[in-house]
């Protein structure tokens, strides 16, 4: 028996979903983009009570690693660890590229040939992606890319390529030449996507330290000076 809480923060919405044995008890998710500081205590809090649960009741914690929103990944695992040492439970990283890609084979059938490939929006043209095989198995480690007409233009023809998540639309015009893509849009990173791989890895003991434990960012974070408009 696993009680997990699973917090996602790596992107625009704020996301923490209950999850008992792989199955989802509640979830709950934000529709304003990054509030993730304003939300996610109030929103652990609401999802227990709700459920007539205490936070002595779960048996681990559950976060997505990244890659995404430095600033969002800071929030997120700093809460998870908080919990996790607090509670004295164990920890459980998750890489948001892989929850998206694991949550399209749930509910597509894939065949042989085909891939998936999320995408995760870093600004401009630029995006986090890796690419999947149809058993959901890395063919393509997760890494930063900035699209152009020739990505991914040297997978198998043969099979579908499935491009995900909410970097789709900025993309699409720009692949629009890959004759076999599907393009899925409006998938964005959630808590949902986490609950059956933080029951694998609770059943396999596939836990973090939770001291020296580090975002997935991918890239270093560079500050910016805003512009002197006066």
């Amino acid at each position: 028996m696993s009680l997990i809480l699973n917090i996602e923060t790596s992107a625009k919405f704020c996301s923490i979903a209950l999850g008992r044995n792989g199955k989802m008890i509640d979830l709950i998710e934000s529709n304003e983009i990054y509030m993730h500081a304003q939300n996610i205590n109030i929103f652990i809090q609401n999802i227990l009570q709700k459920n007539n649960l205490t936070i002595n009741d779960l048996d681990a914690i559950a976060v997505s690693e990244g890659p995404g929103s430095y600033t969002g990944l800071r929030i997120g695992i700093s809460s998870a660890k908080g919990l996790a040492y607090g509670l004295d439970k164990p920890l459980i990283f998750i890489n948001t590229l892989f929850a998206m890609a694991n949550y399209v084979n749930s509910f597509i059938n894939l065949d042989k040939e085909d891939y998936v490939i999320p995408m995760i929006d870093a600004r401009r043209m630029e995006v986090y992606t890796a690419v999947y095989n149809s058993k959901i198995e890395l063919a393509t480690p997760p890494h930063a890319l900035i699209i152009d007409e020739n990505s991914f233009i040297n997978l198998s023809s043969k099979g579908k390529i499935y491009l995900i998540g909410d970097a789709v639309t900025k993309t699409k015009p720009t692949l629009s030449k890959i004759s076999n893509a599907v393009f899925i849009e409006n998938i964005y990173p959630s808590a949902e996507f986490m609950i059956n791989i933080a029951n694998k890895y609770f059943i396999e003991k596939n836990f973090v330290d939770i001291a020296y434990s580090e975002p997935f960012y991918l890239k270093e974070f560079i500050a910016t000076k805003a512009k002197n408009l006066l």
